[in-house]
């Protein structure tokens, strides 16, 4: 059994007070944020973690977060991490959990990754009750006169399920309208991005309400049918009541990480919740917070959404590179290894540019893998620091801990001296959605441009007559490429991104564009990482 701290002495150490943290089971709390939020001034420097594009290898880039916590503690620093919750579709499918490893991971490590305290399955709860009630006011010929056909809120589910893509509701006798239903994962529901940008219990509530989920038929004057409209919004957010709330847990180390929200940076915005970001910098010197994926997807949902919507600075930026997965982006036949990484190394040089665009001092954590040469870990650096990092450091959390990230440390305590700045975003609110997708496109993915299809296209137009054109896109691609083919490695050029569909996520402020085949309920793979979770004849769970 994993050593914990107690978890009131990690609460303690972070600078919260007895009666804004609940013991929820051994070594986890939950954090009441508005007394935190109303006697604590922010005074702490935020800094993303993102990486490249990501490989079958793995970046580590939650190991080098929490390492990076470790060693900050280590120096001195006051820092606490701020993480997504793991969700169990990646648990059980492709990627497994999402804890860190080695000397550098959340603990407990069961706990973090199967259910934690619930939050996914109040935000699975809310999202269907949401539902529940359309498909109960369309059965009854309510009085909002929706028309079905302009339905739009799916069902969801916090698994992978590739049969649920598309399904067929009200079969049966007393239970029609029969209609056509899509399923999301939870991560890519409307509520989880709610939950993750919601600033406080009043910003949810009425976010929840401003939700569009149908539209009313035209002889009925064709307007917007929100969850405010169908009364439901406030049922949600009794659900969401502690969901809201961010989770403490500690490090390997006993360093405090607030765990909170768990969208997905591929399907959603990918980012760890602003309330617990805001909890960080209101007690912490220094918060490390993540984006999903590599940077072209989380680190410009972060900048272009979450900073503009909460009105948050970044001191830096750290993008996790390792050998391994440079190698694989310049992989081709007759290539020495380090050949490889000289030519994987535009994918890198790519991310650096496209996060110092918003203006923000990018290092570069080359993670090191046990049997990484060293010479091979020079050629990153050098990769990182000519297109334009202000350091590029190597580092083993997964081996060393805290100790392994110390150099890396220190050059993030210099990159971020001069303090948190307001991102320079890729696009004003008031550009036209299209152009807003053409910035994000040729900017961070490299594209010459976006082609929108025939229905992608009206529903922008529709969006812009409705007057939601102020809105932030939120590309929905494949995360294993900078454009929208996964098979695409390293630096592709040239290509147009093809955007399938456009989704109204009024609640959160977003609209979701759809890039190629990408689907927002991912399937298992042929071999799933579940089959080798188990539980032991003490209860131990194993496989994780």
């Amino acid at each position: 059994m994993e050593e914990l701290r107690p978890i009131e002495d990690v609460a303690r150490d972070l600078g919260l007070e007895p009666g804004e943290v609940e013991p929820w089971g051994r070594g986890v709390a939950k954090v009441d944020p508005r007394p935190v939020l109303e006697r604590a001034a922010g005074r702490g420097r935020l800094v993303l973690v993102t990486a490249i594009t990501p490989t079958a290898h793995g970046e580590g880039k939650t190991t080098v977060l929490l390492g990076l916590v470790q060693a900050l503690r280590r120096l001195g620093a006051r820092a606490c991490g701020a993480l997504r919750q793991p969700t169990l579709g990646p648990v059980f499918g492709l990627k497994g959990g999402g804890n860190g490893g080695g000397r550098s991971q959340v603990v407990p490590r069961d706990r973090f990754d199967l259910h934690l305290t619930g939050d996914s399955h109040a935000v699975q709860a809310a999202h269907n009750l949401a539902a529940a009630f359309l498909d109960e006011h369309l059965h009854r010929g309510g009085p909002l006169a929706i028309d079905p056909a302009t339905v739009s809120w799916p069902r969801a589910l916090d698994l992978c399920d590739r049969a649920l893509r598309r399904t067929v509701v009200g079969l049966g006798p007393a239970a029609g309208p029969a209609r056509e239903v899509p399923w999301v994962i939870t991560a890519a529901s409307e509520v989880m991005a709610v939950l993750a940008l919601a600033r406080d219990a009043a910003d949810l509530r009425a976010r929840l309400g401003r939700i569009v989920v149908a539209r009313r038929r035209r002889d009925a004057g064709g307007g917007e049918v929100t969850l405010e409209d169908l009364r439901v919004a406030g049922a949600m957010a009794a659900l969401l009541r502690d969901a809201a709330r961010p989770n403490l847990l500690q490090t390997a180390e006993g360093a405090p990480v607030l765990a909170h929200a768990g969208p997905f940076a591929n399907v959603a915005h990918g980012c760890s919740s602003v309330l617990a970001d805001r909890i960080g910098l209101a007690l912490a010197d220094w918060v490390i917070t993540e984006a999903g994926f590599g940077a072209d997807l989380g680190a410009e949902k972060f900048f272009d959404i979450v900073c503009r919507q909460a009105g948050l600075g970044c001191a830096a930026a750290v993008v996790v590179a390792t050998a391994r997965a440079l190698e694989a982006h310049g992989a081709a036949p007759g290539l020495s290894q380090a050949d490889a990484v000289r030519r994987g190394a535009a994918n890198l040089a790519h991310h650096v540019a496209a996060v110092r665009r918003f203006g923000v001092p990018v290092v570069v954590a080359v993670n090191a893998f046990a049997g990484d040469r060293r010479e091979v870990l020079d050629l990153v650096a050098e990769a990182g620091l000519a297109a334009g990092a202000f350091a590029a450091v190597p580092c083993r959390p997964f081996d060393e801990g805290g100790a392994g990230c110390e150099e890396l440390a220190r050059a993030l305590l210099a990159a971020g001296e001069a303090g948190p700045v307001t991102p320079a975003f890729l696009y004003a609110d008031d550009l036209p959605l299209a152009r807003k997708l053409e910035a994000i496109a040729t900017v961070m993915y490299g594209a010459d441009g976006v082609d929108l299809a025939p229905a992608a296209a009206r529903a922008v137009a529709r969006l812009e007559r409705d007057g939601h054109g102020g809105l932030q896109p939120c590309v929905a691609k494949t995360p294993l490429s900078l454009g929208h083919d996964p098979t695409w490695g390293g630096l592709p050029r040239p290509f147009r991104l093809p955007i399938r569909e456009v989704l109204l996520q009024a609640g959160a402020g977003l609209v979701t564009a759809v890039a190629g085949d990408l689907s927002l309920m991912p399937g298992l793979p042929a071999r799933p990482r579940g089959e080798a979770v188990d539980v032991d004849a003490d209860g131990t769970i194993t496989g994780l």
